[in-house]
Parts: C-alpha cells; sequence; structure tokens
C-alpha cells in the first residue's frame, strides 16, 4: 500500500510537526506500507498553468506523479485566512479532475481558533469530493493551543491522529476489496 503524507503549506512548522508524528505513527503500526512524506516547503512547485500533470518536469512532476500513484494520502494543511494554503489548492490545479478516484484521502488541519473547523467542511472536503476521493469523514483538528515548542502536547490530540492512521489504513483495504470483488464479476 502506497501512503502518501502531503504537507500543504510552504511556511510555518505545526503543520509539519503534526505529519511527522502522523507518519511516526504510520511506520510502527504498518512497517510494510509504503510511505512518502511531501513538505510543499522542500520543493518548488510550479503554478499550474493547464498542463497534464506529467507534462510537467522537475519538483512538480515528482510531487504530482507521486500524489497520482497512492492509495490514500494525508492532507495536513494549516488554516490561513479562513481557507486553504494556495500551495495546496496550486496542488489540486495541476491535477485531473478525477485525479483522486479510488484514493482514500483523510485530513489533518492546523488552525488558531475551534471556529475555523468550517474551512474543512466547506471548502476542503467539497474539493476533494469534486475530485472523486473517497474521504475519510473524521479528520483531526489542531489548534494552536495544543503545541507548545514544536511538540504535541495533547495527549487527546495525539490518540485523534494514532486513529486517523488506523481508519486511513482500514478503508483504503477496505475499498480494495470493494473493487477486487466489483472487477471479479466481470467475465473478460
Amino acid at each position: 500500500m502506497k501512503i502518501v503524507g502531503l504537507s500543504g503549506s510552504k511556511v510555518g512548522s505545526k503543520t509539519r510537526t503534526a505529519m511527522n508524528y502522523t507518519f511516526k505513527s504510520m511506520s510502527e503500526k504498518y512497517p510494510d506500507a509504503e510511505l512518502t512524506l511531501i513538505d510543499l516547503a522542500e520543493f518548488d512547485v510550479q503554478f499550474s498553468d493547464g498542463r497534464n500533470y506529467w507534462e510537467y518536469e522537475g519538483d512538480t512532476k515528482y510531487v504530482s506523479e507521486t500524489i497520482m500513484a497512492a492509495d490514500a494520502i494525508i492532507i495536513g494543511t494549516p488554516v490561513f485566512q479562513a481557507s486553504i494554503p494556495g500551495t495546496l489548492k496550486n496542488i489540486f490545479d495541476l491535477l485531473p479532475v478525477n485525479a483522486f478516484r479510488d484514493k482514500v484521502i483523510s485530513m489533518l488541519v492546523t488552525a488558531g481558533t475551534p471556529k475555523h473547523y468550517l474551512m474543512v467542511e466547506q471548502q476542503l472536503k467539497p474539493i476533494l469530493a469534486y475530485m472523486k476521493a473517497q474521504i475519510v469523514q473524521t479528520y483531526v483538528f489542531i489548534e494552536e493551543k495544543d503545541f507548545h515548542r514544536k511538540e504535541i502536547t495533547n495527549d487527546d490530540v495525539l490518540f485523534r491522529i494514532e486513529r486517523l492512521v488506523e481508519d486511513t489504513v482500514v478503508l483504503t483495504d477496505t475499498y480494495k476489496l470493494i473493487r477486487k470483488a466489483k472487477e471479479a464479476e466481470y467475465d473478460f
């Protein structure tokens, strides 16, 4: 199983810290999974100009092809101005409309206030649904108060991250079995 983590911002440390916790949990619980963590702060991704994702070069091609090859994607994003960062939106723009068909997507969100959960419900989930994702309905929402010196200090958040990891893998395995059974119905 190929699982890609996408840390969707070029600035700040909280989302990357949360993604590090998530991938540590993932590697401990599912050592056979093929894990790739993409932190957009470490890549020079071009702005989408309408080309197909495989026509780009360099970091843009690597990031988009890695996402397209994944079975599951864990998106980590901060909330900026009550919205997703432009860097994350650009990734969505680089990919085709049905990029997430047959992919399980889970989300981890960092924000300054509890009211920012609405961004996930009103912006991120609709984009992912439009792109045909199988969305893990429960996501991890982490407030600024849950961090101290680049560490997560709230045990409940750590528990929810572990649950997100488990839900992502279980849902991915389940959808694979469903697709396999559906394909077996065809006689060619």
